[in-house]
């Protein structure tokens, strides 16, 4: 077993002190969920693992659509919540495990997903053992939610938090993860993903959604909370009523395996 860094327990702190508001979070764009699903081919139900599967985001999605997931999560915080929120289903199992060392049989997968987890992983490692446990014409996906910045309150929103955390940023550009799959050699070129939805929320509920947010909390340190409590008070300044309408884009990656990686 590879040995425990200090980079790993931070994972493991941040994510266990936020698993209890990380549901809050926005979900995936339907018509996105749609695409990952139908990519595999395959009449329902779609054999999935959903790595890094948190508190079951995603997970639920491709439950809904028919799909037979094995969800792996590594953090105890994390996977309590998803379990919680999905509950007793016959569709759906749940392992400890990470996206490098999933646990899980070679070979058996139709899809595997990562559900705004890879960027936490070893990504060569990580990619090389989805690889692993695809079936020979299986698909990879991986996905994330970014916030659509040409809004006007969405602009303010972000220009307040680089005035108050200038580090902060999508951690890794998404070409970045579109190369490293390209160049691994165990799939083919892969094909970009990207769909739009508004999600309407309560500004309590989307508040409390920033509080799970780890890019922020990584970067701003001891001034996260003033940071998300700033946020606050801008949305409730703007926005008349107690909702908010908030743009979208579900983007990322779809890939199929290459057989000479059997």
């Amino acid at each position: 077993m590879p040995a425990v860094t200090g980079a790993d327990r931070a994972v493991e702190q941040y994510y266990t002190a936020l698993a209890a508001t990380y549901w809050r979070r926005p979900p995936y764009a339907p018509r996105a969920v749609d695409r990952i699903v139908q990519a595999s081919g395959r009449r329902p139900p779609v054999l999935v693992a959903d790595v890094g599967a948190g508190t079951g985001h995603l997970t639920f999605d491709l439950l809904t659509r028919g799909c037979l997931v094995h969800a792996v999560e590594p953090n105890d915080a994390m996977r309590a919540v998803g379990m919680a929120r999905i509950g007793p289903s016959d569709s759906v199992t749940w392992s400890a495990g990470t996206g490098e060392r999933t646990g899980l049989t070679s070979g058996h997968y139709d899809l595997v997903t990562y559900g705004s987890s890879l960027d936490d992983t070893d990504r060569p490692r990580a990619i090389r053992e989805a690889a692993r446990i695809l079936k020979p014409d299986g698909w990879l996906a991986c996905a994330w939610n970014r916030r659509v910045l040409n809004d006007p309150l969405q602009a303010e929103v972000e220009a307040l938090i680089r005035s108050r955390a200038p580090e902060y940023g999508h951690r890794r550009r998404s070409r970045d993860h579109a190369r490293i799959i390209g160049e691994s050699g165990f799939f083919h070129p892969p094909r970009r993903l990207q769909e739009r939805l508004w999600h309407t929320v309560a500004i309590c509920d989307w508040i409390t959604a920033w509080r799970s947010h780890v890019p922020l909390q990584r970067r701003a340190g001891a001034a996260f909370d003033a940071i998300v409590d700033e946020i606050e008070r801008l949305v409730r300044d703007r926005v008349s009523g107690d909702e908010l309408a908030v743009p979208y884009a579900t983007v990322g990656w779809l890939a199929p395996v290459r057989d000479l990686a059997r």
